[in-house]
């Protein structure tokens, strides 16, 4: 009878102990798939990026500023010379108002989608990501996806900042576009022309939407959504690189 006490005793308590050993390595595998910066990140010219897991992703936690592909071919560079940007379609990058020094750190540079298309642009590994991976990204936010991408606070973007948070550690930030040409009621004068910094960043996808233009990922000031369309592939958009999957 003894015994079969001592059983008693020492059963819920085995029970209880196998419970919390499930329940803290459940917990700790779901905070890994989300939040904290996870490592770094070397480009081909010494650039060191933070990167951050989102769901089973791992991004790059700030945006690309390479010069040259990953097989050390420099990427072309038209700098203030609004025809040869607009007509390239070779690859290119240029820093916001071709002012490195202001805007390059910061905000990294704007590559037009044949750079991207190179293949070469993130280091080996990585790529720049497929319309599908930038679905499966938001996808796994859900709610306010926008605002948990966005940096919080407002040193880079505007007062309103809309539900920025953070949450994802992605740090995205409003490094503005180049445009090839004119969009209709953008307010842009000319070719070439730099826009939108501090209200918009604009992410390239590697997937092609037509023989002209490409998908791409934009984030607002005034939003917490995450916006899907296409643009021309003269464009220069902001670049995030993700882990190649395995």
């Amino acid at each position: 009878m003894k015994l079969k006490t001592k059983y008693l005793q020492i059963y819920p308590l085995a029970v209880m102990g196998a419970f919390l050993f499930f329940f803290t390595s459940c917990k700790k595998d779901v905070e890994s798939e989300y939040g904290p910066q996870s490592g770094t990140l070397t480009d081909i010219d010494g650039n060191v990026y933070q990167t951050v897991m989102i769901g089973k992703q791992e991004w790059m936690a700030e945006n690309l500023k390479v010069t040259r592909y990953n097989d050390g071919t420099s990427i072309g560079y038209p700098e203030t010379d609004n025809s040869a940007w607009e007509n390239n379609t070779k690859g290119a990058y240029t820093w916001y108002n071709n002012d490195e020094a202001t805007y390059g750190e910061t905000y990294g540079a704007l590559y037009n989608w044949h750079a991207v298309n190179a293949g070469k642009l993130c280091p080996a590994g990585w790529n720049v990501p497929t319309d599908e991976q930038w679905t499966q990204m938001n996808k796994y936010l859900v709610t306010n996806p926008g605002g948990k991408l966005k940096e919080t606070g407002t040193r880079h973007w505007p007062g309103i900042n809309m539900g920025a948070n953070n949450e994802s550690g992605f740090t995205a930030l409003p490094a503005g576009v180049r445009f090839a040409a004119r969009p209709k009621g953008s307010g842009v004068t000319h070719n070439g022309h730099f826009y939108y910094i501090g209200q918009t960043g604009r992410w390239w996808s590697s997937t092609e939407y037509s023989s002209t233009s490409a998908w791409y990922r934009s984030i607002y000031y005034n939003s917490s959504n995450i916006y899907r369309s296409y643009n021309n592939k003269e464009t220069g958009f902001s670049v995030r690189c993700v882990r190649n999957l395995k």
